[in-house]
Order: C-alpha cells, then structure tokens, then sequence
C-alpha cells in the first residue's frame, strides 16, 4: 500500500458483505450456523468500533484518565480495527491463503489483547511507580507493541518504515559510523524499546498518538456522520447544480466540490476519489481533456488540505507546538486558502474560457431533502466556527457538538422523508445501516491516523534518542550566519524530499521538528516558520516524482500521470510562490483577524500575477504576448516579494488592472485559443 496514501482513505466500504443467515435447524448445528453467521469480520469490526467510539466519546467529555492512559487503551484497539479490515479485504498478508491469514488475524488481535491488558492493569505503576526501572514483564510487552506497529507501517507507509528501520540501526550503532557529524555513542537495546514505548512520553504512546485519539478524532466525526448519512453526495450534487451553469463553468464543480469535502477529509489523494470519480468524468464529458480533467481535480483537492477545520491533520500539532488554541491556527489557515483558490479560481477560468464554450446548461435537478442535507454539513461547519472562535467553548467539545447537531438533523430529515413525506428515495434506506456506515467510517479513519501518527512517533523518539535533531539544528544555525535566504532555499529542498516519500501530516512533523527550530533560532518567527513548513507539507502531497493524488486524479481520467502532475502543478503555483512570500508579506501569517487583510490580498493578487503570466494571453502576436507576460510576472513578484509595502500596494493597482484586461481579452477574442494538449 503506498505511503502517501491519505487519511480518509478508508472512507469507502471494504470487503464484501456479510453472508446471509443460513436457514438453522434445531439443536446445536443451527446454534453452529448462526455463530458463524454472526461472527464475521465486519460484523466484530463493528462491535470494536462502537466501544472504541463510546469511550473517545466518553473522554471528550469528561478527560478522564487523561490522554496517556488513552493512548495506552485504544492504540492496541486501532490494532484490532485495523487487523479485521485487513482480513476482509484478504488478509494482512493475501499471498499465504485464507486459513494462514485466519491464524495471522486472529495472533495479531490476541496480541492487542495482551497489550491492552497488561497496560490496563500495569498503568499506574508505568506512569508513577517503575519509571525510569521497567521489568522484564514491561520490556516484552513494550517490544510486542513496537513489533507490531512496525510491521503494520511497513504495510501500510513503507517508507516511513524504512526510515525508522534506519534510525534504529543508526541508534544502536551510531558509535562506528565513521563521519563525525553523525557520530553519538550508541543506544542498548533495552534503552531503545522503553523509549519508544514503555517511557509513555514518547513513541507509540507519545504526544502525537495522544493528539491523534483527542483532537483529531474529536474532528474526524464530522466528517463520519456526513459520510454516513450520504450528506457529502448532496454537497456535490448541490454544487454542480450552482456553479455547473454552462459549459466553462463545470471545471469551477471540481474546485468548489474539493473544497467543501477537503475541509473534513484531510487527505488529497481521498479527496480525489471522492469528488473526482464525479467531477473528473464530467469536464471530459463537457469538453477538457483527461490530463486537464485530472490536473485541475488534484489541485483542487490538494487545495482542500489547507481549509480548516482539519488542514490536513497538520493544524493540530502545529498548534500543539506553538501552545496555541486550535482557533489561531485556523484563522491564519483561512486566509493562505483564500490566496491558493483565488490563485486557483484564475487559473481553471483561463483554461476554461480558451477551451470550453459559454453554452447553457440544464440545471440539475435536486431533490429537496438534499438541499437540506448541504446546508445541514455546512451549518454544522459553520458552527463549528462559531463555538471556537466566538463563543470560546474547548475545541473537543465544539468538534463533538458540531458532529451531534449535524447527526440529529440528518436524522430528524430521515424521519420526515421516510416516515411523513414518504419519498421514494427514503424508502430503501435504513437508518440502522446509515449509523453503521458512520460509524465505520469513523473507525476507519481513526485508526489509520493513530496507526500513522505511532509511526512517527517512533521515529521522533529515535531522532531524540540520537542527538540528531541537536547536531542537525547546529548546523542549520551556522547556515543562517551565513546567509538566511540560503537556510530558507535548503530547508525547502529537504521539505520536497521528505514529501515525495511522506503522507502530508508526517511530512510537516519532520520538517517541524528538524527545520523549524534553527529558523525561529535565527530570528524568523514561529508562526512563519511553522507555516512555511505546513505549505511544503502540503505542496509534498502532488511534488513530483511521486504524487498519489495525480496518480488517483490520472487513473480516474484515463491520463498519463506524468503529464498530469506537471499540468496540476501549473495550476497550483501559487502554494510555491506562498512558501517564500509570507517571509516578506508575514502579516498574513503572524497577525490575526483585520490585521491579516492587506498583506493577504497582496498574497493573492501577486499569485495571481504569476498565474496569468503562465496561463494566460494578453495578444495574439506571439512577441507581444511574451513581452506582456514577463512584465506581468515581474509586476507579480513585486507584490509577492519587495519588502516596501506601500512599493507593493501601488504595484498590486497595475496588476489589479492588467488582470482586468487580460481577463476580457481571454473571455472576448477566439484568437487566442490554444490547441489542448494530449490526454
């Protein structure tokens, strides 16, 4: 399974359905045939999940316990989740058959067991008493736990897997290596085990897992209940029906369609198959190519993980190593997302009007129960809003009750349309199955993120374990002595390089913790910093060489990935052109509410700018076009880059009034037409 493989990737329906009871006999064989009946993989799948869903609900109430006891009880429960999904779905290891896979299961979910067990019982003794002079009972079941974490990120994100694989090597021998800089005088064994497990602080129960099982579940549920209850289908179905008015309008669908369900679902690669499996077929129906199709798709969707309320799970633990309330965080995530989709809104408009006619579109026809259902999911977004930013009300509890209103109002309209209004879309659902299905999803998504988040944890244990982070911090210090522009250049490079391997989330907690540390050293600020390190992050998800989100926008538009990441990655410029602005245009980032304004609308039109410069035309001579452009884009790097506001302001009116004209001429004149290329 690759390892940028997204967060709500388990979001769809696994494996195949339960068998159906089989006529039972009297006696014994039909008490047989119902156990078997009973008990299938999907069917205890749920069970775990609807305990594991009681107790975060539980916790997100009351705290009890606190997060380390949490993360020791329901880490070997994802285990469980995720050992029955992969049984389902043939197995943790599909080549061996299905009796070896039964045994491997099920040792597997023992295994869990005697986790949870022995942490169960043993907590208070680990937490308090053995600390520091952990047993020999301590140390088994602190290397069964890391055993089975690592082989399962091994399966599911194998280049994390190979880099912790690394480390651990480097940790117990880092006294032979024969390059100083990485010389440190090496690890035991029973050293290297309680650090990433029994010492609770760090490793498979460290912070990040903890994070994983309180705020970000907390959040997941949102987008569980809308998913459930079919509300993100009625989303893209009202969306299409706003703003798929004409021909030139149906590529805006895939824009304003990822955003809406990029803003719960935390993944690029899950937000593709979701909203691209509808709008990819439907721009080529209308008139793009598949590379097109699928290149405005991942830019879309790749956009959605900027959007609070989750910014691709990133938003939580950047606000964690700030010690910041979430809220601060989201604002400041609310205005770099104006500027990529303003960036984004200009470029899909110029390929669309060179392209695609004007011609009128039926509108599509909604149901009214699925109008209602999109302005329950965005109500509920909206409300989300209010209790953290207005009302103050701890973001746990706003998650929990933003995912509540909009489950008892989904319900409530089941109730209506099924039961008063009888409508013959009700009529074959069930609501029993609705719950389960989000219920599901819930889990599904739980545990991928705990199990991800592990990992990582592992690996930030090691760094620490081995001084790399302080021998590594050191010398990005001297680097900045040198030059600041050269630490900002380098950084960036080995932000790319982690995000070609890397899941965004885990991508933004290497370079935080590695990069960020020698910039706010030097005298850049923590929020820049951490920004910086957030849109790399994100910008990693479609970098070449490697993308899953183009992969998946690719193979649903029948396209060439190549030419379809690089298309994507024309479109989405402004998430580079943003990393490096914000360093000049920082009031974007450093201040919050009406401060942010100006240097955030400066963010957009200089993105803009540059966008035109590549995408768009001003003249049908080629000369003259050329010419035009260059000056546009240097009109553009102005705004985004000259340290003058007022030099920056005054350019940004040019361009303010250039992209006017270059708007019209593209809208108005045939002449400027361009062949589209091949999908």
């Amino acid at each position: 399974m690759d390892d940028r493989r997204g967060v709500a990737g388990q979001m769809q329906e696994h494996g195949p359905s339960p068998v159906p009871p089989r006529a039972l006999g009297p006696g014994l064989p039909g008490l047989l045939g119902l156990t078997r009946t009973l008990l299938t993989a999907r069917n205890l799948f749920l069970v775990v999940a609807l305990g594991m869903s009681a107790h975060l609900v539980y916790y997100f109430f009351t705290g009890a316990g606190g997060p380390v006891q949490l993360a020791t009880r329901l880490l070997p429960v994802t285990v469980i989740l995720w050992a029955l999904r992969a049984y389902e779905q043939g197995g943790p290891y599909p080549r061996l058959g299905v009796a070896v896979n039964r045994v491997v299961t099920g040792g597997y979910i023992l295994a869990a067991l005697a986790v949870f067990g022995y942490f169960f019982r043993e907590f208070e003794n680990l937490f308090l008493l053995r600390m520091g002079s952990y047993n020999t009972a301590d140390l088994v079941m602190g290397t069964l736990i890391l055993l089975i974490i690592m082989e399962i990120s091994r399966k599911l994100h194998p280049v994390l897997f190979g880099v912790n694989v690394v480390l651990i090597i480097y940790a117990l021998f880092g006294a032979y290596t024969p390059i100083d800089f990485f010389w440190h005088p090496g690890a035991s064994l029973e050293r290297l085990v309680t650090s990433s497990t029994v010492e609770l602080a760090t490793g498979v129960f460290g912070g990040y897992t903890q994070m994983a099982l309180t705020l970000i579940a907390a959040f997941l549920l949102l987008a569980a209940v809308a998913r459930g209850f079919t509300a993100q289908a009625a989303v893209l179905r009202s969306i299409q029906r706003v703003a798929g008015r004409s021909q030139r309008s149906i590529p805006f669908t895939a824009v304003l369609s990822s955003a809406s369900i990029g803003m719960v679902s935390g993944s690029g690669a899950a937000n593709t198959a979701i909203t691209g499996s509808f709008t990819i077929p439907l721009m080529k129906r209308h008139g793009l190519s598949g590379t097109q199709a699928g290149a405005v798709e991942a830019a879309a969707s790749m956009g959605g993980l900027i959007l609070p309320p989750l910014m691709a799970v990133a938003g939580f633990i950047m606000a964690e190593f700030l010690g910041v309330p979430y809220w601060e965080v989201a604002m400041r995530g609310f205005a770099i997302g104006f500027v990529y989709f303003a960036g984004l809104m200009l470029a899909v408009y110029l390929m669309s009007a060179r392209r695609l006619s004007g011609k009128r579109l039926e509108r599509l026809k909604l149901e009214v129960f699925e109008y209602f259902k999109t302005g329950f999911f965005f109500g509920s977004v909206a409300a989300l809003i209010i209790m953290l930013g207005l009302l103050g009300i701890g973001t746990l509890r706003s998650a929990l009750y933003a995912a509540t209103m909009l489950l008892v109002a989904l319900t409530i309209l089941y109730i209506v349309f099924k039961f008063v209004r009888r409508n013959q879309d009700y009529q074959g659902q069930r609501f029993l199955v609705n719950l389960r299905d989000a219920l599901e999803t819930f889990a599904d998504l739980a545990w991928y993120i705990v199990i991800l988040l592990a990992t990582l944890g592992i690996m930030i244990g090691l760094f620490t374990l081995t001084g790399f982070l302080q021998r590594m911090g050191s010398l990005l210090l001297d680097l900045t002595q040198w030059s600041i522009v050269a630490t900002i250049l380098v950084a960036w490079v080995f932000g790319w390089l982690a995000g070609t391997g890397l899941p965004p989330t885990a991508t933004y907690v290497v370079v935080a913790v590695i990069i960020v540390p020698p910039l706010i050293q030097s005298g850049i600020d923590p929020w820049i910093a951490h920004f910086f390190a957030f849109l790399l992050a994100v910008w990693g998800e479609l970098s070449p060489p490697t993308s899953l989100t183009a992969a998946v926008a690719a193979r649903i538009a029948e396209s060439s990935f190549m030419v379809t990441m690089f298309q994507a990655l024309k479109i989405c410029l402004p998430i580079v052109l943003m990393s490096f602005a914000i360093f000049v245009r920082s009031d974007a980032i450093v201040q919050q509410g009406w401060a942010q304004v100006p240097d955030t609308i400066l963010l957009a039109l200089g993105s803009m700018a540059v966008i035109y410069a590549v995408a768009g035309r001003f003249f049908v001579d080629r000369w003259a076009d050329t010419a035009g452009r260059l000056v546009m884009a240097g009109l553009g790097a102005v705004v985004l880059f000259h340290p003058s506001f007022a030099i920056a302001a005054a350019t940004s009116a040019v361009v303010l009034v250039l992209l006017a004209f270059g708007v019209q001429r593209v809208r108005r004149s045939g002449a400027v037409q361009v062949p589209a290329p091949a999908s």
